[in-house]
């Protein structure tokens, strides 16, 4: 089926990572950055260069398009989702991808930071990508494989489908988000607009991953108001709000309940940011969980810590603000097992082994499946996101395409 394709997903890969698209968290645009748009412009362009005539950025940025079906059946409309950000954890800016042909197995070191080395043993999924073609950064920025390579995937698999109409399939809906990594990414999605009956995330780790579950996500945020005196004269005056969240944050817990201290289905506290002056201090704190009762026992133990700190600062006041990020897309996923049980056969149909994951962290399926539209989240092949030893394998990325194409085939078999 695919053995005479000349694939494009790793050249769209090359240039889509060479666009600086950083979210800013502290932005208050839609889009949060301008670079984000330049990437999805080209996006829409290629689409409608690929006969997608509808393919259109709305004025929030999204990308809208539709490959029309070409069967007789009536089959469920489904939607293939990407972001286009990539994360404000790693500079974005000035990527140079590099591209290491048949990797012999030895460590890759990163000719622009050479401190940069990538090796197998600190990344066992590369141990079994010997003889395979790697990309990664240059060793000074992210890669951007999250999520460009979903982008990419998702571009070559309807370029295939294009290409080749005896693979019946329903109508096909494509969703560009800009905005994912800063929690933003469907605040302005229209599932009218889409019309999509089910989706898929194109947002994973590892080839052949498949994830129907995510963390319960809230953002806790404590503004603590202190008291402000000249430094000569505050003995019994000044409350300094730098020490009151110093202390809330070194009273939580150092050997749990933290991103680096838990993995598989713990939850965690964690002190995201932090700004501080004498008199006004605001920490920033992401909280995770898989349960909803688990997510509340956070909340109520990081409220506990704050007014056991406080009692410590008398005259020092405090807001708490919690926003809802969101929460575990099992609960809907499993009422649509069709959904997840398709991607698998999918996965199969490419020749690789399904594996179904829970994921620590977020997608926009997340979300999507909570606003109407079931969406489980499936490989695109990356790892080490969000870091300058970010990789990730071509023929990974291929495998994706193969198994977005087979998963449009399977929905318009099983109508």
């Amino acid at each position: 089926m695919f053995e005479n394709y000349a694939y494009t997903v790793a050249d769209r890969f090359l240039r889509y990572v060479r666009i600086d698209t950083q979210s800013d968290p502290r932005s208050t645009g839609f889009p949060s950055s301008a670079g984000q748009l330049d990437l999805l412009r080209l996006l829409a362009q290629e689409l409608r260069d690929m006969g997608l005539a509808d393919a259109e950025l709305d004025e929030y940025g999204y990308v809208y398009a539709t490959l029309p079906a070409n069967t007789a059946k009536q089959v469920p409309v489904i939607c293939f989702c990407s972001h286009a950000d990539t994360s404000p954890d790693c500079s974005g800016a000035g990527v140079k991808p590099l591209v290491h042909r048949q990797y012999d197995g030895n460590p890759i070191v990163l000719p622009d930071d050479p401190a940069q080395v990538i090796r197998a043993e600190e990344h066992p999924a590369l141990a079994g990508k010997k003889g395979e073609d790697i990309i990664t950064a240059s060793g000074t920025t992210l890669l951007g494989a999250d999520d460009k390579a979903g982008l990419a995937e998702i571009m070559d698999a309807v370029h295939y489908l294009v290409a080749h109409p005896e693979i019946k399939h329903g109508n096909i809906r494509l969703l560009f988000t800009p905005d994912e990594e800063i929690g933003r990414g469907v605040d302005h999605v229209d599932l009218k607009k889409l019309g999509a009956d089910y989706g898929y995330t194109m947002d994973g780790e590892t080839a052949g991953s498949l994830e129907d579950e995510t963390f319960c996500a809230d953002a806790v945020e404590i503004i603590i108001h202190g008291i402000a005196a000249h430094t000569g004269f505050a003995k019994g005056r000044m409350v300094n709000a730098v020490k009151v969240a110093a202390a809330i944050i070194d009273a939580l817990p150092k050997d749990q309940l933290s991103p680096e201290t838990t993995e598989g289905k713990a939850g965690f506290i964690h002190p995201l940011h932090l700004e501080a002056g004498g008199e006004k201090a605001v920490i920033e704190f992401l909280l995770r969980d898989f349960t909803l009762s688990g997510l509340r026992g956070h909340e109520q133990l990081l409220q506990a810590v704050m007014e056991r700190v406080l009692r410590n600062y008398p005259g020092a006041q405090v807001e708490w603000k919690v926003t809802e990020q969101y929460r575990n897309m099992k609960t809907v996923l499993d009422r649509y097992p069709e959904v997840t049980a398709y991607a698998e056969e999918a996965i199969r149909r490419a020749g690789l082994r399904p594996e179904r994951h829970s994921i620590r962290g977020g997608t926009d399926g997340c979300r999507l499946s909570f606003m109407g539209l079931p969406c489980p989240n499936i490989f695109a092949g990356g790892h080490a996101f969000h870091s300058r030893q970010e990789w990730i394998s071509i023929q990974d990325m291929q495998k994706a395409v193969q198994t977005i194409v087979h998963l449009c085939s399977i929905w318009e078999e099983k109508a």
